[in-house]
């Protein structure tokens, strides 16, 4: 397990790398992780906080290598944010894992607006086998519709620190609305999708679920009775993406590491 580290755009990202410790087997199954746009207490800062022990439990209990990272202008990543520079993150991170010597597939998770971009960066890819969104946008219309009051909310939660940006607020929420989950949907299929979002979410109408999940064709729809949008910290979701990674694994005939059975939370 170490931090990770890579380049996009010129902004330098910060990541956490996990591997199965001692193990010396290639063509291990792998899982790029991506946290949702920053939102209360500490902002930016702790967007990605609790991923690595996300990453971390992948490796140690399930033999996957896992890379959560922190997107452009959120914990020690540099730069600001903006909708095309994230989807670059996106799929720059997929890159990496692609690239790594123990690597055989590689597979996206995201939650939030990061699980959007998986959708995204993964039907443009197709080294992406599989993608599992939690709690995703199927559009960022409502965003595009006030860019001002986004642009505002982004520096708010430190994710944009330099006072200049962006250069051109008509290019910046142009991405908004160029970049659709339920467009990218349709294109990622027939590779599978997992969909699992919150019915009690109340910042992304579990409706976008349901688009996204129609959209593909064939996507595992999963609604959890009762769950918020934080859905990083809902042991039922959890549990709901590492039996799906260990289906995917199996069904793809990925290399097994031995685990012990996976926990529910």
């Amino acid at each position: 397990m170490s931090e990770h580290r890579f380049t996009v755009d010129g902004n330098e990202l910060v990541g956490h790398l996990a591997v199965p410790p001692g193990s010396t087997t290639r063509g291990l199954p792998a899982l790029v992780i991506c946290h949702g746009f920053p939102a209360g207490t500490g902002g930016g800062a702790n967007a990605a906080r609790t991923f690595p022990e996300l990453a971390d439990r992948l490796a140690n209990e399930m033999g996957w290598v896992a890379l959560c990272f922190t997107y452009r202008g959120c914990g020690r990543s540099e730069g600001d944010f903006s909708m095309g520079g994230w989807l670059r993150d996106t799929g720059a991170a997929v890159a990496e894992l692609h690239d790594h010597p123990k690597v055989g597939g590689v597979w996206a998770a995201g939650f939030g607006t990061g699980g959007a971009l998986s959708i995204c960066a993964s039907a443009a890819d197709p080294r992406v086998k599989g993608v599992v969104a939690l709690g995703a946008p199927a559009d960022f219309d409502d965003w595009a519709s006030h860019p001002r009051r986004l642009l505002d909310h982004a520096r708010e939660q430190a994710a944009i620190s330099d006072p200049s940006f962006p250069p051109s607020l008509d290019q910046w929420s142009r991405e908004l609305r160029e970049i659709r989950a339920v467009a990218a949907a349709a294109e990622l299929a027939p590779r599978p999708l997992l969909v699992v979002h919150g019915s009690e979410d109340d910042l992304v109408p579990v409706f976008d679920a349901r688009v996204n999940s129609d959209a593909h064709g064939a996507a595992d729809l999963r609604i959890i009775q009762g769950a918020g949008h934080q859905l990083r910290h809902d042991p039922r979701a959890i549990a709901v993406l590492l039996g799906w990674l260990d289906r995917q694994r199996h069904l793809r005939g990925g290399t097994r590491v031995a685990a012990g059975p996976i926990p529910s939370a």
